[in-house]
């Protein structure tokens, strides 16, 4: 039997596609069509022989990427964000933040940014963000008084620095994926972070600067609870295992992987310093294992797949395409862009990286830094979680909160400003790539 590659490798992707929107999960989506297709490539002229080869390569896969070091990675971060969050360190931190900006508009919103940015600098998962500080910020917002879509507008917003911010899940997904080095997109990120979460001070300063009805002004003793020194401590606490890890990494004292395992230490240590118990410190790891274990298995069989069209020839197929009808690096650019927005209002951000990385990347390195277009890749995908009407950070602040009475309408429309901002960090990136290649050619 004689197969076009071409034919098959198109309908196997829109088979997934079909599979991922039906509710299939999109691990086991990824491997069936990534089996089926390579027995229909290798198996033109006899289907045993393409089984064989097909189940030849999972098991090779397997072997290649998870005795890999730097899969240790993902769970590693999560741990150390779970022993921060459920130790109550996070909510220390916010506090110490919020006691530091007394003179600014709108302090609470800011110290929820600057909270974020912090929180993200330790665990990296937006998710995780968004679910704490949907906790600790919203229902301090509303007891003053805040409007309440700005107030949500701003905890959903700014949960996004989660993914930028090193260490970053999503920076990881896309080393391994893209084959780039980690540690480059770590120190990448920081510079460009740093400037999407001042953009974010200034638009609340400013804005509730021009609208004094969105954040009331109130006095200190309005406050439901004083800043204690174990609180003062714990937060400081952070802002030092933050220096450690990061500090590591940028150092060369760490990779990226031992970094991870020194933060979880570290964050343990800070977690029985503030009362956890072995029981607690049990669930923290259940917990983080259960959140990364399906990531570990989607980064497996999206492997798969991609060894898939690399076989199939999927990039050379999208090259020929861009270049028979002329786009250029701007045209280029603004398809990849569409693209991720659009699939970024149905799927989480992983399996967009995961779907989409392997092909965008080899078509984009002759014009784009690569280091660089990961973090512009990473803004653009944060935005789509902004982006209805799937916006997984939408629907995790909703979910977080107490208050039933917000709408998804309203942490959306509160969204939007953020979303802006994120889309011209990117343009930046785009214009200037030095923004994120600076600190990666002075410290690697």
């Amino acid at each position: 039997m004689e197969f076009d590659q071409n034919t098959i490798m198109i309908g196997m992707f829109v088979i997934m596609l079909i599979g991922i929107l039906s509710g299939i999960h999109i691990a086991f989506a990824f491997a069936m069509t990534a089996l089926i297709g390579n027995i229909l490539i290798f198996g033109e002229d006899d289907l045993q022989e393409g089984l064989d080869i097909a189940l030849s390569g999972v098991g090779s896969v397997a072997y290649e990427y998870l005795r890999s070091e730097v899969f240790a990675t993902i769970p590693l971060f999560m741990l150390l964000g779970d022993f921060v969050n459920k130790s109550g360190s996070a909510r220390d931190l916010y506090k110490l933040i919020n006691h530091g900006l007394k003179a600014i508009p709108g302090r609470l919103a800011v110290a929820t940014v600057a909270g974020n940015a912090v929180f993200a600098a330790v665990t990296g998962v937006s998710i995780a963000a968004a679910a704490a500080f949907s906790r600790i910020a919203y229902p301090q917002m509303r007891y003053h008084g805040y409007n309440r879509q700005f107030a949500l507008g701003s905890v959903a917003g700014s949960a996004c620095l989660g993914m930028i911010i090193p260490p970053s899940v999503l920076l990881i997904v896309w080393g391994i994926v893209a084959e780039k080095s980690i540690a480059a997109l770590f120190i990448a990120g920081a510079i460009p972070g740093l400037i999407l979460a001042t953009f974010f001070m200034i638009y609340i300063a400013v804005s509730v600067k021009l609208k004094p009805e969105l954040a009331p002004t109130f006095e200190e003793d309005a406050e439901q609870n004083k800043l204690t020194k174990a609180e003062i401590a714990s937060g400081f606490g952070i802002g030092a295992l933050i220096l450690l890890v990061l500090g590591g990494i940028w150092g060369g004292l760490f990779t990226p992987t031992e970094a991870g395992g020194v933060g979880a230490a570290g964050a343990m240590i800070l977690g029985i310093l503030k009362g956890m118990r072995l029981k607690e410190l049990a669930i923290a790891v259940v917990d983080s294992g259960k959140t990364a274990a399906p990531i570990m298995f989607l980064l497996l069989t999206a492997n798969m797949y991609a060894k898939f069209m690399e076989a199939a020839g999927m990039s050379e197929l999208i090259r020929e395409t861009f270049a028979t009808y002329n786009f250029g690096p701007v045209g280029i650019i603004v398809i990849i862009i569409l693209i991720w927005l659009l699939l970024g209002m149905i799927l989480d951000s992983i399996s967009i990286i995961l779907i989409t990385v392997p092909i965008f990347v080899p078509i984009t390195a002759a014009f784009f830094d690569q280091i660089a277009f990961g973090i512009f890749g990473i803004l653009v995908i944060e935005a789509g979680l902004l982006t209805p009407p799937f916006g997984l950070l939408v629907y995790t602040v909703k979910g977080s909160i107490e208050d039933r009475s917000a709408t998804l309408s309203e942490i959306f429309k509160g969204s939007v400003p953020y979303w802006m901002l994120m889309l011209i960090v990117m343009l930046m990136i785009w214009r200037w790539p030095e923004i994120a290649t600076w600190l990666p050619s002075m410290m690697l």
